[in-house]
């Protein structure tokens, strides 16, 4: 797999696989993707890949039927590549991180689209517990929410123009400190318990299928 970060035709054909093969669920575009990523990245606990692959496209129901295996596995091999180079971003060389954010053209200006990356970021933070975050990073959480979360527009809505701008260049300082809190402090892995059959049904049992026959004569056989 090659290193480094994603040329600019890399990036604009994950964005046209996630648009072509998306649904409701799916991340939407290559800097939801981003956003996803980096939470990850920040967690407390690491996320396997085959998890969070499947819930790029929203889980199991919703994982594309692909044109072919050259197709899923170059999306595979580029999503790994960009999410390796984000990681050395911000765990190394944090002065060269920067947040993937969307952009659009508005009276000739480039405004900074940051909703998509944030709402990434939160998809991203739900694979994994993060209620052990101290209260005092609590704020930097916030940023990020405040752009990731629909229960948080109407409070976007009341913002001027100044403080939403500041809200915005928050977000970049927020998820280095997660981070690095994160990668100071990891969390142990949560223990898998076993799963037990509380209700295993006896061979002398009656029969769970309401025949009224005992289990070891009817359904187990």
């Amino acid at each position: 797999m090659k290193t480094g970060p994603l040329n600019e035709s890399e990036l604009e054909w994950l964005d046209d696989v996630l648009a072509r093969y998306g649904n409701e669920h799916a991340v939407m575009d290559v800097s939801e993707l981003d956003g996803m990523l980096t939470a990850i990245l920040s967690a407390p606990v690491e996320t396997e890949p085959a998890e969070w692959m499947l819930a790029v496209w929203g889980g199991a129901d919703y994982v594309p039927r692909w044109a072919n295996d050259r197709e899923r596995d170059r999306f595979v091999n580029l999503t790994l590549q960009h999410m390796d180079d984000v990681a050395e971003r911000l765990g190394e060389y944090p002065d060269q991180y920067e947040p993937l954010f969307g952009t659009r053209d508005e009276e000739g200006q480039e405004i900074t689209i940051v909703e998509e990356w944030c709402f990434g970021y939160m998809r991203g933070v739900s694979l994994s517990d993060w209620s052990a975050l101290p209260a005092e990073l609590q704020p930097h959480f916030d940023t990020i929410a405040l752009h990731g979360k629909e229960e948080n527009f109407e409070r976007l809505d009341t913002l001027s123009a100044e403080e939403y701008v500041a809200s915005v260049d928050a977000i970049k300082p927020a998820a280095l400190a997660l981070c690095h809190y994160w990668l100071d402090n990891p969390q142990p892995a949560p223990v898998k318990q076993p799963v037990k059959n509380e209700n295993k049904t006896g061979r002398n049992d009656p029969c769970p299928c309401g025949s009224g026959k005992k289990y070891k004569n009817c359904c187990m056989k």
